[in-house]
């Protein structure tokens, strides 16, 4: 059953919103460049009112190990997801002061690129200048005979195309952020929507903890 993730919450509406339809994952943007960004401080604020059976992905771009390892152990963060620079030794590094899983987003343009080993999962994303994030899609069939690592699909899914896509692929996850928003924001009505077509399309039973670390 391929999981749920939506990723760039950012306001007290945003976490009522899933507290509703309960995907399996959400997102805290830390990246100084997104326009998701959160501070740490309104990143407690929020997990405070967030349905505690909802896991916090904290996504990063090139901070420091020791920063990021901080808002593990401290609780606010479930999994990582390094979405810079991070390569393999940032990791196993990483892996020295957390036992957080850690999600190594990977930007596909023509084919799949090398990655770090030591990731628990990847995550596939449109390659842009921006780091993923675009709205956009990557042509799927680059990961039709893809038998690695279990991995979230992001890039371009919205409500039209992620049946398409998990019918296709059966990816571990499904990964949404910009699809799922009007105006800018969140919206409530396209979240539900996403996740209820996620839920009437997945294909074959996973055992919930097959991956899980």
């Amino acid at each position: 059953m391929s999981k749920v993730k939506i990723c760039g919450l950012s306001r007290e509406e945003d976490i009522l919103a899933v507290n509703i339809t309960k995907p399996d994952y959400i997102g805290f943007v830390f990246a100084d460049k997104s326009r998701r960004k959160v501070t740490v401080a309104k990143a407690i604020e929020l997990k405070k009112l967030l349905d505690p059976a909802i896991k916090v992905v904290g996504v990063f771009v090139n901070e420091s190990v020791e920063w990021v390892a901080e808002l593990c152990e401290v609780g606010l963060i479930d999994m990582v997801q390094l979405h810079g620079d991070e390569d393999e030794s940032y990791i196993r590094k990483l892996k020295e002061f957390t036992t957080k899983p850690v999600i190594c987003a990977i930007l596909i343009a023509d084919t799949i690129p090398e990655f770090p080993k030591s990731a628990d999962y990847l995550l596939f994303d449109t390659a842009s200048a921006e780091r993923g994030g675009t709205g956009k899609t990557f042509n799927w069939e680059i990961l039709k005979d893809y038998q690695g690592k279990p991995y979230f699909l992001a890039g371009g899914l919205s409500s039209q195309n992620v049946a398409k896509a998990i019918q296709k692929l059966h990816p571990f996850a499904v990964d949404v952020s910009s699809h799922v928003e009007s105006k800018g924001v969140k919206d409530s009505q396209k979240i539900n929507e996403f996740v209820s077509i996620v839920r009437k399309n997945t294909i074959g039973e996973r055992n919930e903890n097959e991956y899980e670390k």
